[in-house]
């Protein structure tokens, strides 16, 4: 399974990017799929998690109700579109196959794309 993630690169506050994840492997609607990200000098933190079919979706409180993510299994792509940025969403983005919170539940990972929100 290999994963890239894309879309990254440099946002006023306030706007919007979405990011892209291609899923090269394994059939991709039997997975769940997840973002995380890492900022500066920080541990990697959950941002949200889609079932295989994208029927559910869960977000960390700290983007509830500013990111969606969203998944197009027909074109083995996961979204995760950002809205409101915030300075402090500043991070390398990674998204992972798996499922909820814990990187311990996620078996592949893509490279990561770096988003920088400047206020």
């Amino acid at each position: 399974v290999q994963l890239q993630a894309s879309g990254g690169g440099l946002v006023q506050a306030g706007g919007s990017l979405r990011l892209s994840c291609t899923f090269d492997g394994r059939t991709f609607n039997r997975y769940h799929m997840g973002w995380f990200r890492q900022a500066p000098g920080k541990e990697r933190e959950f941002v949200g998690w889609i079932t295989a079919s994208g029927g559910e979706v869960y977000y960390a409180d700290s983007v509830k109700g500013r990111f969606t993510i969203s998944r197009d299994n027909a074109k083995n792509t996961l979204f995760l579109q950002m809205s409101s940025l915030k300075p402090e969403d500043t991070a390398v983005y990674y998204c992972g196959q798996g499922y909820g919170s814990r990187e311990l539940n996620y078996d592949y990972w893509g490279q990561g794309t770096l988003v920088t929100v400047s206020s």
